[in-house]
C-alpha cells in the first residue's frame, strides 16, 4: 500500500513539472511576441498624438469610442461590441487664472492654476479675497466660521514622501480635493485652492475630480503647482493680508450618450466564461492621457492581438474592456457590471491597467484567500520577467462593480515612482511614456490571462 502511495506521488509530482515547464515556455512565447511584434506603442501614439485629450462626453472621447472599436478589430478580435452609457458632461472653458495680491497692492504674482473636474465657475469678474491655509480636511474642522467665512480657503497638504509605495501617500492627501470645497463652504468659504496630489515639485497643476454635498453651497474649487503652493504658503507667513484671485469658467453641461467598447477573444471549452482585461478610455481634458489612461486601454487591445497572432486558444472567452468615464464618474465600470448580471453572465476574473505605462512589477488582487495563495503559487513563472509582487491587496475603479458581484479582481502594479509627476496634467503625453515598459506591460497581462485561462482561479 505504501508503494502505492508512493508510485502516486512521484507521477503527481512528474505531472506538476511537466505542467510548470509547459507554462513557462508558453509565457516565454508570449512576451517574446509582445517585445518582437506589439502594436501598443503605435497605437498609444494614433490616441493620443491624432485624438488628445478625452473627456467623458467630449467630441474627442467619441473619436476615442470609434478608435477603439476599430482597433479591437483589427487586433483580430472574434467579435467586438459597444455598451451605452450615459456620461456627464464638464467642459472646462477657457484657461483659469489665479493671481496673489500683496496687501499693499504694489505686487501681483500670477500662478499656475486649473478648475478641479466637476467644479463650478467663479463670477465672470473673478473672486478675490483674503486667503486662509490648513493642512487638510482635518485641519479645517479645527477653525470656526469666524476664521473661515469670507476667505478662500489653500489646502496646502503634501504627499507624504516617506511612502515606498505612492498610491499609498496619494491616498491620504486626494481626500482634500475631493471634500475640501463643501467642508469649506460649509464655514463660509468663497473657492478653495487645492495643492496638487503630486511627489514632484514643478510648475503643472494636477486637476482631477471633486465633489459636492447637495446640501452645502457649491463654490469653484482649483488645484495649484506645488512649486506655487509652497510660495504662498511662505509668502502668507510675511502678507497674512494678502489675496488670491481666481477666476475659472468650467460648466457642467447636460448629460451625453456614450460607450464602452468591448472585444472579444472566443473560448475553446468554456465559451460562456469570461475572463476581462481592461484600461478606461477617457482622460482629463488639460492632457493627452497617455499613462493615465491610454497605457491601459493599449495593453488591453495588446492582449487579444497577442493570443490572434500567435494562434492560442484559450479556454474561456478573454474580453478587452475600454470602460468609458473612471475619470469622473465610473459610469461605464458600472454599466459593465450591470449588464452582465442582467445576462447572468459568468466572470471568472477581471484585470484592470489603470497606474500606467510604466516597468510592471506585479499584480495586486481583490480576492479570497484560496485565490490568493494560487495567484501566489505561480510568481516563480512571473519573476523572470520582473513581476514578482502578488501580495498587495485591491484592484482597480472600474471592475470594482464587479469585484462587489464576488467576481476575483486584479490590477496591473507597475513601478509607482514617477507615476504623479505626470498624472492629471498637461505633461501626460506621449513621450512620456517608454515602448518597452509599456509592451512589457502588455505582455505580462496576456501571460496571466494565459494561466487563468487555462488553470482557473
Amino acid at each position: 500500500m505504501k508503494k502505492h502511495y508512493l508510485t502516486l506521488s512521484i507521477i503527481v509530482l512528474i505531472s506538476s513539472v511537466i505542467k510548470a515547464q509547459s507554462d513557462s515556455a508558453m509565457i516565454r512565447k508570449i512576451y517574446t511576441e509582445a517585445l518582437s511584434n506589439g502594436k501598443s506603442y503605435s497605437n498609444l501614439d494614433y490616441l493620443v498624438n491624432r485624438i488628445g485629450g478625452r473627456l467623458s462626453g467630449s467630441p474627442e472621447a467619441q473619436k476615442a469610442v470609434d478608435w477603439a472599436f476599430k482597433a479591437m478589430k483589427e487586433a483580430g478580435a472574434d467579435t467586438v461590441f459597444l455598451q451605452e452609457c450615459m456620461v456627464p458632461h464638464w467642459v472646462r472653458g477657457q484657461k483659469e487664472v489665479g493671481k496673489v495680491i500683496t496687501s499693499n497692492s504694489k505686487g501681483i504674482k500670477e500662478v499656475p492654476v486649473c478648475a478641479l473636474g466637476g467644479s463650478v465657475a467663479t463670477p465672470a469678474e473673478g473672486i478675490s479675497a483674503p486667503v486662509i491655509e490648513v493642512m487638510g480636511v482635518e485641519g479645517l474642522q479645527k477653525l470656526k466660521r469666524a476664521d473661515v467665512e469670507g476667505k478662500i480657503v489653500f489646502f496646502n497638504e503634501p504627499m507624504d514622501p516617506t511612502f515606498i509605495e505612492t498610491f499609498h501617500a496619494y491616498g491620504k492627501a486626494v481626500n482634500q480635493r475631493w471634500a475640501g470645497a463643501s467642508a469649506a463652504a460649509k464655514l463660509g468659504a468663497l473657492a478653495v485652492v487645492v495643492r496638487s496630489c503630486t511627489l514632484v515639485q514643478d510648475d503643472n497643476p494636477h486637476t482631477g475630480v471633486m465633489g459636492y454635498k447637495d446640501s452645502i453651497n457649491k463654490i469653484p474649487a482649483c488645484a495649484i503647482s506645488t512649486n506655487a503652493a509652497n510660495w504662498l504658503s511662505t509668502y502668507l507667513k510675511k502678507d497674512k493680508d494678502l489675496k488670491f484671485f481666481l477666476k475659472m469658467n468650467c460648466e457642467t453641461l447636460a448629460e451625453e450618450k456614450s460607450y464602452n467598447v468591448v472585444g472579444e477573444v472566443w473560448g475553446s471549452e468554456k465559451k460562456n466564461e469570461y475572463i476581462v482585461v481592461g484600461g478606461h478610455l477617457d482622460s482629463w481634458d488639460n492632457g493627452k492621457g497617455a499613462h493615465d489612461d491610454g497605457a491601459g486601454v493599449v495593453q488591453s487591445i495588446e492582449v487579444l492581438r497577442i493570443y490572434k497572432a500567435m494562434g492560442l486558444k484559450p479556454k474561456r472567452t478573454i474580453r478587452a474592456v475600454a470602460f468609458m468615464n473612471e475619470e469622473n464618474g465610473g459610469r461605464g465600470g458600472k454599466k459593465y457590471a450591470e449588464l452582465a448580471k442582467l445576462k447572468n453572465e459568468k466572470h471568472i476574473a477581471a484585470i484592470e491597467s489603470d497606474a500606467g505605462g510604466f516597468s510592471p512589477r506585479g499584480f495586486s488582487s481583490d480576492v479570497t484567500p484560496e485565490v490568493k495563495t494560487k495567484l501566489k503559487s505561480w510568481k516563480q513563472l512571473f519573476e523572470p520577467y520582473g513581476v514578482y509582487n502578488f501580495d498587495r491587496n485591491g484592484s482597480g475603479s472600474d471592475i470594482e462593480p464587479l469585484a462587489d458581484m464576488g467576481v476575483s479582481c486584479l490590477e496591473l502594479m507597475p513601478d509607482s515612482q514617477r507615476y504623479f509627476d505626470y498624472h492629471h496634467t498637461s505633461i501626460d503625453t506621449f513621450d512620456a511614456v517608454n515602448k518597452r515598459e509599456l509592451e512589457l506591460g502588455g505582455a505580462a497581462m496576456a501571460a496571466l490571462v494565459w494561466m487563468i485561462s487555462q488553470h482557473g482561479l
